[in-house]
């Protein structure tokens, strides 16, 4: 027989009408017009309406103002009204909006239950860096007190060491002094007698009568002659007065291109891999006394640092 559409002859199956050829397209329009059927012939009671106009709203089409969205178009995955469907989405593939909400749903709050999992590792870390910062700012003050115990040791015996220097220099002066002032009072005695036997016999020759100088010569003379007696150098030498040179050599510890005086950072980064830590790059100098501050958590990739200070 012919088809009343396309006039092609067709015969009909033995299974009679139900076994022949679907046109989807139809039935999918059938299927649509059903929805809009059920659609207004639903009646809510104004005493039980609760939607608000704002919710109202949002379940109308944007395209059609006046039409509730019904069907959702998987193909371009947005939510539509029945008159969408036939003007633009006839050949899509639409189902009713209740049972892809419902499967939405299930989506969403599978993705909710992974999204929240997520949260509760990601705080996990948070909290485990927060920990980690708190832990190397304490270390790091350990480490400043440190610096600053040693520097301050090593300013005082700085100080000392520049104190007993000054001392010793001063005991070498006072000495010195001490002495030279013995030598020079010594001098000056003798220089005395020597100007006392000079005002003398200047006085005797130009006023000094016969008489005079024949009662006081001998005496003069012999007290010219103990006067002479007097070797001023060799008195000098025999003081045990050599020449004092002191002179000062400065440490050599400025002159060291080895390291800080007070002491060295030493500074290790640390790969966590696996269950097992490795030492990966260190720098700065001295010896690693301990490490005290440590940064490992559940085998993920974390860099730590490890900073001691030594001594010289």
């Amino acid at each position: 027989m012919p088809c009343p559409v396309c006039s092609e002859q067709f015969t009909i199956p033995y299974d009679g009408l139900s076994g022949m050829q679907k046109n989807f397209e139809k039935e999918k329009l059938l299927h649509v017009r059903k929805l809009l059927a059920e659609h207004e012939a639903q009646h809510i009671p104004c005493e039980t309406q609760r939607f608000s106009s704002t919710e109202t709203q949002r379940n109308m089409c944007e395209e059609h103002k006046d039409k509730q969205i019904v069907v959702f178009c998987r193909d371009c995955k947005v939510a539509i009204c029945v008159k969408c469907v036939i003007t633009s989405h006839k050949t899509h593939d639409c189902l009713d909006i209740e049972k892809v909400s419902e499967d939405l749903r299930k989506l969403i709050l599978s993705d909710n239950h992974k999204t929240n999992e997520a949260w509760k590792k990601t705080e996990e870390l948070r909290q485990h860096i927060e920990k980690e910062k708190d832990d190397v700012i304490k270390h790091l003050a350990v480490v400043e007190r440190e610096i600053n115990t040693e520097a301050d040791k090593l300013i005082a015996a700085i100080q000392s060491d520049k104190l007993n220097l000054l001392s010793e220099v001063e005991s070498i002066k006072l000495k010195r002094v001490k002495q030279l002032e013995t030598v020079k009072q010594e001098l000056e005695r003798h220089m005395t007698g020597l100007e006392s036997f000079k005002r003398y016999s200047e006085t005797l020759l130009s006023s000094g009568t016969a008489c005079d100088l024949t009662r006081s010569a001998n005496s003069l003379h012999d007290t010219a002659n103990e006067l002479l007696k007097f070797d001023v150098i060799g008195h000098v030498d025999s003081c045990s007065l050599p020449p004092v040179n002191v002179t000062f050599i400065s440490s050599t510890l400025l002159d060291r291109d080895d390291g800080n005086l007070v002491g060295t950072l030493t500074s290790f980064t640390m790969l966590d891999i696996d269950d097992s830590s490795r030492v990966v790059t260190a720098t700065g100098e001295g010896q690693l006394d301990q490490i005290s501050y440590s940064s490992h958590y559940k085998n993920r990739f974390i860099t730590s640092v490890f900073i001691t200070f030594s001594l010289f």
